[in-house]
């Protein structure tokens, strides 16, 4: 059925945000209750009295946004989505680009981009999905974060260098779009080993990385990490912590949940550098 299709894909897009993104229905309030009433009975796999709902269900539309950028994007399915969409254009969503004080030349080449990669997601199970929150997210945070923010945290670290010991210990946090990649994983578990570094990496979506040790070690660390190809890296923090009496800093392990990370960081007791960044929100459990 094209509403089971419809409501798994935008399952997919809301459990695939990470914190600072969001989700919301931009129709009628009454249009927005059915949909947010089918949304959520199809989440926590309870049942839904169609019979109850308008026949046909009106067209969904939803809006998807960062904090971090003044553009967001408007995304319409078509009633027959994605049934016939490889052989009707009626049936292929309709995705928009706003936002306020957007240029015409900046509106352009964001049309352009949508444009480059809806072609490239052309055929795969989820294309909005794919589009969504493979390519047109992480441009967002890329062009409107992570050039401010590398200076800002190069500048940090700096400071921190000029004041603290080189055997200063150090801890380090960074979140990706996801962490999937078996070269990726490898890496982390290699440079770990290789630099006397302790922590973890939750895999899927999101990507989520703690680290610590030296100073030294723990900078190098993140380098390599940043030098790697990622979807939305984030550092969120690269600073000093004491370790002497710390029984927890060895070994490196993976996650698979963002529970499990929540609660490993409590037992560091260290949670609050996760909860105070909407890692752990209900959104993401």
């Amino acid at each position: 059925m094209c509403l089971d299709s419809q409501l798994q894909e935008l399952q997919l897009i809301q459990h695939s945000l990470l914190p600072g993104e969001s989700f919301s229905f931009a129709l009628p309030p009454e249009d927005s209750r059915i949909w947010s009433s089918l949304l959520h009975s199809f989440n926590t796999s309870t049942a839904t009295t169609l019979s109850s709902l308008p026949n046909p269900v009106p067209q969904v539309k939803f809006q998807v946004k960062t904090t971090d950028a003044r553009i967001f994007f408007e995304v319409q399915f078509p009633e027959r989505y994605p049934e016939d969409s490889d052989v009707d254009t009626a049936q292929v969503p309709f995705i928009s680009v706003n936002g306020e004080g957007i240029s015409r030349d900046e509106h352009y080449r964001w049309r352009a981009f949508v444009q480059e990669k809806s072609a490239e997601v052309q055929g795969d199970d989820f294309p909005i999905y794919q589009l969504l929150c493979m390519h047109l997210l992480p441009k967002l945070h890329e062009d409107g974060y992570s050039v401010d923010t590398a200076g800002t945290m190069d500048i940090i670290e700096q400071q921190c260098t000029n004041r603290l010991p080189e055997t200063a210990d150090y801890h380090a946090l960074l979140t990706s779009h996801h962490l999937v990649s078996p070269t990726k994983r490898r890496s982390l578990q290699r440079w770990s080993s290789e630099l006397s570094i302790s922590g973890f990496a939750k895999v899927g979506y999101p990507g989520v990385i703690y680290a610590q040790g030296t100073q030294e070690n723990i900078q190098e660390f993140v380098a390599n990490v940043k030098s790697m190809q990622w979807l939305a890296l984030r550092v969120r923090f690269v600073e000093p912590i004491d370790l002497a009496n710390d029984e927890h800093h060895q070994g490196w392990t993976e996650f698979q949940k963002v529970g499990e990370v929540v609660e490993e960081m409590k037992r560091r007791g260290r949670d609050k550098y996760i909860t105070e960044m909407g890692i752990g929100s209900s959104a993401l459990q």
